[in-house]
Parts: C-alpha cells; sequence; structure tokens
C-alpha cells in the first residue's frame, strides 16, 4: 500500500533483449542546440561557394537557398533538417540575417547617392512605392497567407531575400510565409539573369540605361552585378549604384512597419484593458518592437561609416565577404524551411504575384530610365 500523500510508482517494464537502450543525455544535448544547424548551414555555404567558383555567372546566394530547399526534400529531412538540425537553421535564417544586413550598409555612401543627381532619385522613390504597394495590394487580393503579401512586395521593391528577412523579423512572420516569398523572389531575380539581357537591343537601351534599369528591377545585389556585367563596366557600375539606393530604402521601410506594428499593438492592448482581460493588455504590449530596430540602426550606422572614406579597401573587401556568406547561410537556413507540399497549394497564387510583380517594376523601372535618360 501506497504511503498517504505519495504517488504509487509505476512498475519499470525490463528492456526487451536486443532493444535499444535510451538516447544518452549526452548525446540530446548536443543535438538540442544550435551547433548542428549551424554546422548544416556552413556545409551548404561552402557548397555554394565552389558552386559560384565553377559558374561564375551563378549567384552564390541563389545557389545557397536551392541548397537548403533541396535539403529540406531528401529522404529523412523530416529528423535532421525539421528535427535537430532546426534550431541552428532558424537562428542563421534570423540572427545571421541581421548581422548580414548591418554589413550590407558598408557598401553605400551618402556621396554616391547624392552624386547621381535628384532625377535618379525620384526615378528609384516611384518604383519602390509603386512596387511595394502594387505587389502588396495583389497579393491580399488574390488570398495569400499570413504575411506572404508583405514579404514579397518588400523583396521585389527593395532588396530581395535580405529585405524580407528584415521586415520578417519586425513583422515576426512565421517561418514558412518568409521562406515562401524568398523561394518566389529569388526565382524571379534568377530568371531576371538570363532575361533581361536579351531585351536590351528590342528596348533601345545605351549600356548605362540598361544598367540603371538592371539596378531598379532585379532583387539582389548579386543579381544585378551578374545581370549587368553582361554589357560591360559601364552598365555594371550604373546598376550597382541605382540598386545600393534601393537598398537605402530599406531603413525607413523597416521604421515604418516598425511604427505600424506598435501602433496595432497599442490598439489591441487599449482593447484588451477595456474588456479586462487579465494579463492579456501587458502582453500585447510586451510584443510590441522597438521604434528603430538595432539591426536597422546598425545599417544606417554601417552608411555613415562608410561615407567617412576611413575605412581602407581591404577593410571594406572583407567585410562585403563576410556580409555575403552570412546571408548566404541564412538563406540556406530560410529555403530548409520551405514546405513544397504548402507552396503547391498557394503555388498559383503566389507565381502569379511574382509574375505581375515582375512586371510592375520592370516596366515601372523602364518608363524612369527612359524619363530620366
Amino acid at each position: 500500500m501506497a504511503l498517504l500523500g505519495q504517488r504509487p510508482q509505476k512498475p519499470v517494464p525490463a528492456r526487451a533483449p536486443g532493444a535499444r537502450a535510451p538516447s544518452p543525455s549526452r548525446w540530446r544535448a548536443a543535438t538540442s542546440g544550435p551547433w548542428p544547424g549551424l554546422a548544416l548551414a556552413a556545409t551548404g555555404v561552402a557548397l555554394a561557394s565552389l558552386t559560384h567558383r565553377l559558374l561564375p555567372g551563378v549567384p552564390m546566394l541563389t545557389v545557397a537557398i536551392v541548397l537548403g530547399l533541396a535539403a529540406a526534400q531528401v529522404p529523412g529531412s523530416r529528423v535532421w533538417v525539421r528535427g535537430w538540425a532546426r534550431p541552428g537553421l532558424t537562428f542563421a535564417a534570423k540572427r545571421l540575417m541581421r548581422v548580414g544586413v548591418v554589413l550590407l550598409g558598408l557598401k553605400l555612401g551618402l556621396g554616391d547617392v547624392l552624386g547621381v543627381g535628384w532625377e535618379t532619385v525620384a526615378m528609384v522613390l516611384v518604383v519602390v512605392a509603386a512596387t511595394f504597394f502594387g505587389t502588396w495590394w495583389l497579393g491580399r487580393k488574390l488570398g495569400l497567407p499570413g504575411d506572404q503579401p508583405l514579404l514579397i512586395a518588400t523583396g521585389y521593391s527593395i532588396c530581395g531575400a535580405s529585405a524580407i528577412g528584415a521586415v520578417s523579423d519586425v513583422s515576426r512572420s512565421e517561418e514558412r510565409d518568409t521562406a515562401a516569398s524568398v523561394a518566389v523572389v529569388t526565382l524571379c531575380g534568377t530568371l531576371a539573369i538570363a532575361v533581361l539581357p536579351l531585351l536590351q537591343g528590342p528596348l533601345g537601351l545605351s549600356d548605362a540605361e540598361f544598367g540603371r534599369w538592371v539596378g531598379a528591377s532585379v532583387h539582389d545585389v548579386g543579381q544585378v552585378v551578374a545581370t549587368a556585367q553582361t554589357a560591360g563596366g559601364d552598365a555594371l557600375g550604373e546598376g550597382v549604384l541605382v540598386k545600393l539606393m534601393r537598398v537605402a530604402m530599406l531603413a525607413p521601410l523597416v521604421a515604418g512597419l516598425a511604427v505600424a506594428v506598435r501602433s496595432r499593438a497599442a490598439a489591441a492592448s487599449g482593447t484588451a484593458r477595456a474588456s479586462g482581460a487579465p494579463g492579456a493588455a501587458g502582453d500585447a504590449a510586451g510584443r510590441r518592437p522597438p521604434l528603430v530596430p538595432l539591426f536597422v540602426a546598425g545599417f544606417v550606422g554601417m552608411v555613415a561609416v562608410r561615407s567617412t572614406g576611413w575605412l581602407p579597401d581591404a577593410a571594406l573587401d572583407a567585410a562585403g565577404t563576410a556580409q555575403e556568406l552570412l546571408l548566404a547561410a541564412a538563406l540556406f537556413g530560410l529555403g530548409s524551411a520551405v514546405d513544397l507540399r504548402s507552396l503547391v497549394r498557394t503555388g498559383g497564387r503566389v507565381g502569379l504575384v511574382g509574375l505581375c510583380a515582375w512586371v510592375v517594376v520592370g516596366g515601372v523601372s523602364y518608363a524612369g530610365v527612359c524619363l530620366t535618360g
């Protein structure tokens, strides 16, 4: 008879001969942290870098997300990619993405922006605004789930996967929405590498005009370089400069989104307080993001540091390499979170939004280049 107030102990069944012993706690501890996922992401980055070296026309960041997506589909991936490696892959997709975005600021100097003239600045502002609001509206109209309309609009209008990662961090988007948005934006940006050079002649663009068009319409910096370099050095220089001006729009966009999220959280807090729900108001207020996220402040700070001219070229080159490696690891992590079954269910709508957004950003950019040429 069990003692009063003491639960009877359940008998422990004897282990059958040949049965596996429980996993040691040391193994559990080793596979529960971020290190297995970070090691897997580092392997993906190494393979992406090797592929880029063998095929220089293929951007490393594009290869990284493709490898991440492929890793999530192989047999047994539910155990290792979505299981013991998930904490590290999520760390890469979020934390390393932030550091990469901060270092992205070292590619942009205020002098570069001021030197292109107000016409080009106005053209970039119009392209970003038209692409962002047009894509967002269309995505919501077609019923894309979650934050996908917002994230796809951000990727097309600013700087591809880097912008999606920054905005998803502020909006606290679900990982599957972030991964699906990165996939469609990366796909269309990769197609641009092959399609846009074929249109330079029919559209009657000079090399410099072609570079500005590419910089204003292609999503990722690496994809801009791969596309614009087909028309020579003048096109490459113009393309990268215009592209970095679009990157500069990342900070005000994220800050504006942070204000909107804070306002929404404050409204939810007020509603919860009025209804008398215990703890709801405090929870809603506690989830409000800072007015200017730390990594956005870091991005602006890096732009300021670059503008001083104090950093030697060797330091800028090293920072550029680190930024590319960090973003590659982040994109591998995001790609590994893509659920193809759920993506297929909304694939038609996502593809339609991506195609329409591509037409919008390409058309508005072409009109802007023609007007400012």
